[in-house]
């Protein structure tokens, strides 16, 4: 007499059987075999980030940012572009920081130079990590041909000409001076270094034994690259795109500073050339150059904190405890 609640040869053979196809959908789809064994035991990755006290103060710090440039409009008790006011004047209720020497309110000015920065940072971001990503894909996962040759000789070059100069050179020369055009030209300059980083990481994966799965399945290149790969680089990306985001808004206050960028926009590189220009230490008009350098390095310090939350997903042994 057979016990119930022992399990027949046939019932045994089928477990088998749908346990084995399991595990070669496990082989031929890691991220499909890696959300089955994690289930929802591990942490996600905004768990990981607002976990880290650097991190969370970050997020807080730029997520203000973010609130004063959407609500630039709502917040600036003047526009920007208004010129009609007294000149010089010391800060009081009706310009809280003060006006320029042109009659403009310097307070009214800050709040709208935070939307410039984050247009810059942002898609000069995206440009530069797009950029970079694209070319460290195709010449990591076509290691050793005659693309990954032209590739990684353009990144070589791209890597020795002296960034400084050169960007002086193209925005000192060109016609254009308007935001996007400096984006363009801040993303073309700042790709090389993390192409470099994203090529040594998909050289990492292009062989490892789930990327051979996938090729023996059929996937196409295209398939094994955006489907298989870049989700493992996920965490790369990010740091690359914050990075970068950092570096293009250091890029155009600097540029504008210079007197390199569009003088007519609002922003917070603009500011401090009207206000070194026009002598404003010297006129008491401090405010007008101390408050631009310091909204400036706290959206910078802002973004490295977030910036080290995410390396916190790629690297467990940086997480705090507790």
């Amino acid at each position: 007499m057979t016990n119930p609640t022992q399990p027949t040869a046939d019932a045994t053979s089928t477990l088998h059987e749908q346990a084995g196809e399991a595990d070669l959908d496990a082989v031929a789809n890691p991220s499909s075999g890696r959300r089955a064994r994690g289930g929802s035991n591990g942490p996600s990755w905004f768990q990981i980030i607002w976990a880290s006290k650097k991190a969370r103060v970050g997020i807080v710090l730029l997520g203000l940012y973010v609130l004063v440039a959407l609500l630039a409009p709502v917040i600036s008790p003047h526009d920007a572009a208004d010129t009609t006011f007294n000149p010089v004047e010391l800060p009081s209720g009706a310009h809280w920081m003060g006006t320029t020497t042109q009659g403009a309110d310097i307070f009214s000015q800050l709040i709208y130079g935070t939307r410039t920065s984050l247009i810059v940072g942002l898609f000069g971001g995206l440009f530069a990590t797009a950029l970079a990503l694209l070319i460290g894909l195709i010449s990591g996962y076509l290691e050793g041909t005659w693309i990954d040759d032209i590739l990684s000789f353009v990144t070589n070059v791209a890597l020795v000409v002296p960034v400084l100069p050169l960007i002086i050179t193209l925005m000192a020369y060109s016609e254009v001076r308007s935001i996007w055009f400096t984006i363009f030209i801040i993303g073309i300059i700042s790709w090389a270094g993390p192409a470099r980083a994203k090529r040594a990481q998909i050289i990492t994966l292009r062989n490892r034994d789930w990327v051979t799965a996938a090729k023996f399945a059929g996937d196409g290149t295209g398939t094994i690259v955006f489907r298989e790969i870049l989700p493992q680089m996920t965490s790369l990306v990010a740091a690359g795109f914050f990075g970068a985001a950092n570096g293009a808004i250091g890029a155009e206050a600097g540029l504008s500073f210079l007197g390199l960028g569009n003088t007519e926009s609002v922003s917070w590189g603009t500011m401090l050339y009207q206000a070194q220009l026009q002598g404003a230490l010297a006129q008491g008009l401090w405010i007008w150059l101390i408050v631009p350098g310091l909204a400036l390095a706290g959206l910078i310090f802002s973004l490295t904190l977030v910036n080290f939350g995410i390396d916190l997903i790629s690297n467990p042994h940086l997480r705090e405890d507790g």
